[in-house]
Protein backbone atom coordinates (compact mmCIF):
# COMPACT_ATOMS: atom_id res chain seq x y z
CA UNK A 1 0.00 0.00 0.00
CA UNK A 2 1.00 3.27 -0.69
CA UNK A 3 0.90 6.68 1.95
CA UNK A 4 -1.50 8.52 -0.50
CA UNK A 5 -4.22 5.92 -0.17
CA UNK A 6 -4.66 7.10 3.70
CA UNK A 7 -5.48 10.84 2.43
CA UNK A 8 -8.80 12.24 3.17
CA UNK A 9 -10.09 16.09 2.81
CA UNK A 10 -9.96 17.18 6.36
CA UNK A 11 -11.71 20.89 7.02
CA UNK A 12 -9.42 23.10 8.94
CA UNK A 13 -12.16 24.33 11.23
CA UNK A 14 -12.99 20.52 12.68
CA UNK A 15 -9.11 20.47 14.29
CA UNK A 16 -10.14 20.93 17.80
CA UNK A 17 -8.12 23.91 19.34
CA UNK A 18 -9.75 23.74 22.66
CA UNK A 19 -11.23 20.83 24.79
CA UNK A 20 -14.64 19.76 25.41
CA UNK A 21 -15.74 21.96 28.70
CA UNK A 22 -15.95 18.45 29.85
CA UNK A 23 -13.55 15.29 29.23
CA UNK A 24 -16.11 12.82 28.62
CA UNK A 25 -18.39 15.44 26.94
CA UNK A 26 -16.51 14.50 23.96
CA UNK A 27 -18.20 12.50 21.10
CA UNK A 28 -17.85 8.96 21.03
CA UNK A 29 -18.30 7.32 17.08
CA UNK A 30 -18.31 3.08 17.67
CA UNK A 31 -17.33 1.36 14.51
CA UNK A 32 -18.40 -2.49 13.85
CA UNK A 33 -15.12 -4.19 12.21
CA UNK A 34 -17.89 -7.32 10.98
CA UNK A 35 -19.81 -4.93 8.95
CA UNK A 36 -18.30 -1.16 9.00
CA UNK A 37 -21.37 -0.08 10.42
CA UNK A 38 -20.80 2.83 12.85
CA UNK A 39 -23.08 4.45 15.70
CA UNK A 40 -22.96 7.70 17.49
CA UNK A 41 -22.31 8.12 21.33
CA UNK A 42 -21.01 10.33 23.98
CA UNK A 43 -18.18 9.56 25.84
CA UNK A 44 -19.91 9.34 28.76
CA UNK A 45 -21.35 6.43 27.32
CA UNK A 46 -19.11 4.37 27.36
CA UNK A 47 -19.77 2.18 30.64
CA UNK A 48 -23.13 0.78 28.35
CA UNK A 49 -20.86 -0.07 25.33
CA UNK A 50 -18.36 -1.98 27.11
CA UNK A 51 -19.05 -5.86 28.60
CA UNK A 52 -18.17 -7.12 31.85
CA UNK A 53 -15.24 -8.39 32.19
CA UNK A 54 -13.27 -6.06 29.29
CA UNK A 55 -9.64 -5.43 29.95
CA UNK A 56 -8.72 -1.77 29.34
CA UNK A 57 -4.99 -0.61 28.87
CA UNK A 58 -4.14 2.73 29.23
CA UNK A 59 -0.95 4.82 28.89
CA UNK A 60 -0.06 5.96 32.13
CA UNK A 61 2.59 8.50 30.98
CA UNK A 62 2.91 11.86 32.38
CA UNK A 63 3.58 14.95 29.59
CA UNK A 64 6.38 16.99 31.10
CA UNK A 65 6.37 20.83 30.60
CA UNK A 66 9.04 20.15 27.43
CA UNK A 67 8.70 24.02 25.62
CA UNK A 68 11.78 26.03 27.24
CA UNK A 69 12.27 29.63 26.21
CA UNK A 70 15.84 30.98 25.89
CA UNK A 71 18.14 33.92 25.05
CA UNK A 72 21.42 34.55 23.94
CA UNK A 73 23.75 37.76 24.72
CA UNK A 74 22.86 38.86 21.17
CA UNK A 75 19.31 39.13 22.36
CA UNK A 76 18.30 36.37 19.69
CA UNK A 77 15.68 34.38 21.47
CA UNK A 78 15.41 30.43 21.02
CA UNK A 79 12.52 27.68 21.86
CA UNK A 80 14.10 24.31 22.87
CA UNK A 81 11.10 21.40 22.76
CA UNK A 82 12.66 18.74 24.94
CA UNK A 83 12.34 15.13 23.48
CA UNK A 84 13.89 12.70 25.68
CA UNK A 85 15.52 12.78 28.61
CA UNK A 86 20.13 11.20 28.12
CA UNK A 87 20.84 12.02 31.58
CA UNK A 88 19.35 14.48 34.30
CA UNK A 89 21.84 17.40 32.89
CA UNK A 90 21.43 16.47 28.93
CA UNK A 91 18.18 16.23 26.92
CA UNK A 92 17.41 15.11 23.39
CA UNK A 93 15.97 18.17 22.05
CA UNK A 94 14.95 20.17 18.67
CA UNK A 95 15.90 23.62 18.79
CA UNK A 96 14.13 26.82 17.15
CA UNK A 97 17.30 28.92 15.80
CA UNK A 98 19.69 26.28 16.63
CA UNK A 99 22.20 27.06 13.61
CA UNK A 100 22.60 30.40 15.37
CA UNK A 101 23.73 28.75 18.49
CA UNK A 102 26.40 26.36 17.60
CA UNK A 103 27.91 24.40 20.20
CA UNK A 104 28.87 25.92 23.02
CA UNK A 105 27.50 29.15 23.10
CA UNK A 106 25.34 29.91 26.51
CA UNK A 107 21.47 30.13 26.06
CA UNK A 108 20.27 31.45 29.29
CA UNK A 109 16.59 29.97 30.09
CA UNK A 110 13.64 32.17 30.40
CA UNK A 111 10.81 31.69 33.80
CA UNK A 112 7.13 31.61 32.23
CA UNK A 113 7.61 35.79 33.07
CA UNK A 114 9.84 35.75 30.23
CA UNK A 115 13.10 36.97 32.49
CA UNK A 116 16.29 35.50 32.59
CA UNK A 117 16.68 32.88 35.02
CA UNK A 118 20.35 31.05 36.26
CA UNK A 119 20.19 28.27 34.41
CA UNK A 120 21.64 27.75 31.06
CA UNK A 121 21.41 25.43 28.25
CA UNK A 122 24.45 24.60 25.50
CA UNK A 123 24.30 22.52 22.43
CA UNK A 124 26.52 19.74 22.97
CA UNK A 125 25.79 17.70 19.87
CA UNK A 126 23.82 17.30 16.89
CA UNK A 127 22.12 14.29 14.64
CA UNK A 128 22.38 15.56 10.99
CA UNK A 129 20.13 13.32 9.70
CA UNK A 130 17.01 14.08 12.00
CA UNK A 131 17.74 17.48 12.69
CA UNK A 132 17.59 17.17 16.56
CA UNK A 133 20.43 18.50 19.74
CA UNK A 134 22.03 17.13 22.70
CA UNK A 135 21.79 19.77 25.26
CA UNK A 136 23.33 20.39 28.38
CA UNK A 137 21.51 22.40 31.14
CA UNK A 138 23.91 23.97 33.95
CA UNK A 139 23.65 26.53 37.23
CA UNK A 140 26.85 28.11 37.62
CA UNK A 141 28.75 25.72 35.99
CA UNK A 142 27.66 22.71 37.60
CA UNK A 143 25.36 20.03 35.88
CA UNK A 144 22.17 20.22 37.17
CA UNK A 145 19.08 17.68 37.27
CA UNK A 146 16.75 19.92 35.00
CA UNK A 147 13.29 17.51 36.33
CA UNK A 148 14.12 19.58 39.34
CA UNK A 149 13.50 23.10 37.88
CA UNK A 150 10.96 22.05 34.85
CA UNK A 151 7.72 23.17 36.17
CA UNK A 152 8.81 26.52 36.45
CA UNK A 153 10.39 26.98 33.46
CA UNK A 154 8.90 24.90 31.11
CA UNK A 155 5.39 25.10 29.49
CA UNK A 156 3.07 22.43 27.77
CA UNK A 157 4.55 21.00 24.61
CA UNK A 158 0.89 21.64 22.61
CA UNK A 159 1.25 19.90 18.98
CA UNK A 160 1.65 22.39 15.89
CA UNK A 161 -1.90 21.82 14.84
CA UNK A 162 -3.26 23.85 17.69
CA UNK A 163 -2.45 27.03 16.54
CA UNK A 164 -2.64 29.47 20.17
CA UNK A 165 -0.43 29.77 22.96
CA UNK A 166 -0.53 27.53 26.26
CA UNK A 167 -3.28 28.64 28.41
CA UNK A 168 -3.56 27.75 32.26
CA UNK A 169 -6.56 25.05 31.45
CA UNK A 170 -4.17 23.12 29.62
CA UNK A 171 -1.88 22.13 32.32
CA UNK A 172 -4.90 20.04 33.73
CA UNK A 173 -6.53 19.11 30.38
CA UNK A 174 -3.54 17.92 28.06
CA UNK A 175 -3.10 15.24 31.04
CA UNK A 176 -4.90 12.70 31.67
CA UNK A 177 -6.65 11.94 35.14
CA UNK A 178 -4.19 9.06 35.44
CA UNK A 179 -0.76 10.46 34.34
CA UNK A 180 1.52 8.85 36.38
CA UNK A 181 5.13 8.51 35.03
CA UNK A 182 6.72 11.54 33.69
CA UNK A 183 8.33 11.46 30.51
CA UNK A 184 6.03 12.05 27.46
CA UNK A 185 5.87 15.36 24.87
CA UNK A 186 2.60 14.59 23.72
CA UNK A 187 -0.55 13.24 25.52
CA UNK A 188 -1.80 9.93 24.98
CA UNK A 189 -5.00 11.56 23.69
CA UNK A 190 -7.17 8.80 23.43
CA UNK A 191 -6.63 8.63 27.10
CA UNK A 192 -8.04 12.55 27.53
CA UNK A 193 -11.48 11.96 27.62
CA UNK A 194 -11.54 9.59 30.97
CA UNK A 195 -12.68 11.53 34.44
CA UNK A 196 -12.40 9.87 37.77
CA UNK A 197 -15.98 9.40 37.57
CA UNK A 198 -15.96 7.57 34.17
CA UNK A 199 -13.38 4.95 35.26
CA UNK A 200 -15.18 4.28 38.68
CA UNK A 201 -18.06 3.84 36.41
CA UNK A 202 -16.07 1.20 34.87
CA UNK A 203 -15.08 -0.70 37.77
CA UNK A 204 -18.49 -1.14 39.04
CA UNK A 205 -19.79 -2.36 35.67
CA UNK A 206 -17.02 -5.35 35.92
CA UNK A 207 -14.61 -3.78 33.51
CA UNK A 208 -11.02 -4.17 34.60
CA UNK A 209 -7.94 -1.64 33.77
CA UNK A 210 -4.19 -2.05 34.03
CA UNK A 211 -1.78 -0.08 32.60
CA UNK A 212 1.41 0.07 30.80
CA UNK A 213 4.08 3.15 30.37
CA UNK A 214 5.30 4.41 26.82
CA UNK A 215 6.51 7.93 26.58
CA UNK A 216 5.38 9.52 23.33
CA UNK A 217 7.69 11.50 21.62
CA UNK A 218 7.41 14.32 19.27
CA UNK A 219 8.01 11.49 15.88
CA UNK A 220 4.32 10.68 16.59
CA UNK A 221 3.51 13.86 14.78
CA UNK A 222 5.91 13.28 12.19
CA UNK A 223 4.82 12.72 8.25
CA UNK A 224 5.15 9.73 6.46
CA UNK A 225 7.58 11.32 3.77
CA UNK A 226 7.60 8.43 1.58
CA UNK A 227 5.20 7.04 -0.94
CA UNK A 228 6.11 3.26 0.00
CA UNK A 229 5.70 2.66 3.73
CA UNK A 230 8.43 0.22 3.52
CA UNK A 231 10.65 2.87 3.48
CA UNK A 232 9.48 5.10 6.50
CA UNK A 233 11.73 5.10 8.99
CA UNK A 234 9.67 4.58 12.20
CA UNK A 235 9.64 6.89 15.63
CA UNK A 236 11.04 5.01 18.49
CA UNK A 237 9.88 5.37 21.80
CA UNK A 238 10.37 3.49 25.34
CA UNK A 239 7.90 1.85 27.47
CA UNK A 240 7.06 -0.57 30.55
CA UNK A 241 4.98 -3.47 30.50
CA UNK A 242 5.19 -4.78 34.13
CA UNK A 243 4.29 -8.12 35.04
CA UNK A 244 0.99 -7.73 36.85
CA UNK A 245 -0.24 -6.17 33.75
CA UNK A 246 1.11 -9.24 31.41
CA UNK A 247 -0.42 -10.88 34.03
CA UNK A 248 -4.12 -9.59 33.55
CA UNK A 249 -4.02 -10.00 29.61
CA UNK A 250 -3.11 -13.51 29.89
CA UNK A 251 -5.85 -14.26 31.98
CA UNK A 252 -8.59 -12.27 30.05
CA UNK A 253 -7.28 -14.11 26.99
CA UNK A 254 -7.58 -17.44 28.73
CA UNK A 255 -10.95 -16.51 29.55
CA UNK A 256 -11.94 -15.04 26.14
CA UNK A 257 -12.41 -11.70 27.57
CA UNK A 258 -11.67 -8.78 25.47
CA UNK A 259 -8.16 -7.03 25.85
CA UNK A 260 -9.15 -3.00 24.57
CA UNK A 261 -6.20 -0.64 24.55
CA UNK A 262 -6.71 3.11 24.62
CA UNK A 263 -4.93 4.29 22.24
CA UNK A 264 -2.38 3.72 19.82
CA UNK A 265 0.50 3.84 22.38
CA UNK A 266 -1.00 1.12 24.13
CA UNK A 267 -1.91 -0.80 21.27
CA UNK A 268 1.49 -0.78 20.21
CA UNK A 269 3.04 -1.35 23.75
CA UNK A 270 1.10 -4.87 23.59
CA UNK A 271 1.36 -5.60 19.76
CA UNK A 272 5.41 -5.05 20.23
CA UNK A 273 5.80 -7.44 23.21
CA UNK A 274 3.79 -10.24 21.66
CA UNK A 275 5.89 -9.80 18.53
CA UNK A 276 8.98 -9.87 20.85
CA UNK A 277 8.00 -12.88 22.64
CA UNK A 278 6.99 -14.85 19.70
CA UNK A 279 3.79 -13.17 18.16
CA UNK A 280 1.31 -15.07 21.06
CA UNK A 281 -0.64 -14.18 23.87
CA UNK A 282 0.91 -15.09 26.17
CA UNK A 283 2.53 -12.09 27.56
CA UNK A 284 5.15 -11.34 30.38
CA UNK A 285 6.25 -8.37 31.53
CA UNK A 286 9.23 -5.85 29.27
CA UNK A 287 11.01 -3.02 29.10
CA UNK A 288 11.56 -2.11 25.38
CA UNK A 289 11.93 0.89 22.69
CA UNK A 290 9.57 0.21 19.96
CA UNK A 291 9.59 0.78 16.48
CA UNK A 292 6.85 -0.92 15.46
CA UNK A 293 4.59 0.58 12.32
CA UNK A 294 1.45 -1.21 11.74
CA UNK A 295 -0.38 -0.77 8.77
CA UNK A 296 -2.48 -3.18 6.46
CA UNK A 297 -2.42 -5.82 6.02
CA UNK A 298 -0.91 -6.34 9.75
CA UNK A 299 -2.16 -9.10 11.73
CA UNK A 300 -3.41 -8.22 15.78
CA UNK A 301 -1.87 -10.80 18.33
CA UNK A 302 -3.42 -9.56 21.70
CA UNK A 303 -6.03 -6.43 21.04
CA UNK A 304 -9.40 -7.08 20.47
CA UNK A 305 -10.61 -3.68 20.21
CA UNK A 306 -9.69 0.05 20.19
CA UNK A 307 -10.28 3.25 21.70
CA UNK A 308 -8.43 5.78 19.58
CA UNK A 309 -9.06 9.39 18.54
CA UNK A 310 -9.43 10.52 14.54
CA UNK A 311 -5.96 11.20 12.93
CA UNK A 312 -4.27 12.92 10.81
CA UNK A 313 -4.17 12.39 7.08
CA UNK A 314 -1.78 10.01 5.64
CA UNK A 315 -0.28 9.49 9.25
CA UNK A 316 1.21 6.08 10.88
CA UNK A 317 -2.11 6.49 13.28
CA UNK A 318 -4.23 6.27 10.54
CA UNK A 319 -2.55 3.31 9.27
CA UNK A 320 -2.57 1.55 12.17
CA UNK A 321 -6.29 1.99 12.91
CA UNK A 322 -7.00 0.54 9.56
CA UNK A 323 -5.04 -2.41 9.79
CA UNK A 324 -6.88 -3.14 13.14
CA UNK A 325 -10.46 -2.51 11.04
CA UNK A 326 -9.80 -5.61 9.13
CA UNK A 327 -6.82 -7.56 10.62
CA UNK A 328 -4.51 -9.10 7.88
CA UNK A 329 -6.28 -7.64 5.18
CA UNK A 330 -6.31 -4.33 3.26
CA UNK A 331 -9.74 -3.50 2.74
CA UNK A 332 -9.83 -2.34 6.63
CA UNK A 333 -8.32 0.98 5.11
CA UNK A 334 -11.54 1.93 2.49
CA UNK A 335 -14.06 1.56 6.01
CA UNK A 336 -12.12 3.17 7.95
CA UNK A 337 -12.06 5.90 5.41
CA UNK A 338 -15.67 5.77 4.93
CA UNK A 339 -16.13 6.31 8.72
CA UNK A 340 -14.28 9.27 8.54
CA UNK A 341 -15.55 10.46 6.06
CA UNK A 342 -19.39 9.90 7.70
CA UNK A 343 -17.24 11.89 10.97
CA UNK A 344 -16.56 15.16 8.53
CA UNK A 345 -19.88 15.35 7.61
CA UNK A 346 -21.28 14.77 11.33
CA UNK A 347 -18.89 17.26 12.33
CA UNK A 348 -16.64 15.18 14.55
CA UNK A 349 -13.44 17.39 16.23
CA UNK A 350 -10.48 15.72 15.25
CA UNK A 351 -6.73 15.12 16.92
CA UNK A 352 -5.76 16.02 20.25
CA UNK A 353 -8.47 17.90 21.72
CA UNK A 354 -10.69 16.16 19.39
CA UNK A 355 -13.34 13.32 20.26
CA UNK A 356 -12.74 9.48 19.89
CA UNK A 357 -13.71 6.01 18.07
CA UNK A 358 -14.30 2.76 19.84
CA UNK A 359 -13.54 -0.07 17.16
CA UNK A 360 -14.92 -3.17 17.93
Amino acid sequence: MKTSDFDFDLPQELIAQHPAKHRTDSRLMVFRRPDGNVEHHFFSELPQLLREGDLLILNDTRVIPARLKAVRDTGREFEILLLEMISPSCWKAMVRHGKEASKGIPLRLLDHQSQPTDVIAEICGKDIENGTYSVRFTRNGEEIDLNTCLADLGSVPLPPYIERAPEPEDVVRYQTVFAHYPGSVAAPTAGLHFSENLLKELQNKGVQIQYVTLHVGAGTFAPVKTENLTEHPMHEEPFILTEETAAAIRQAKHEGRRVIPVGTTSMRVIESVARAQGGTSELHGMTLRTKLFIYPPSPFYVADALITNFHFPKSTLLMLVSAFASPGKTDGRETILEAYREAVRQRYRFFSYGDAMLIQ
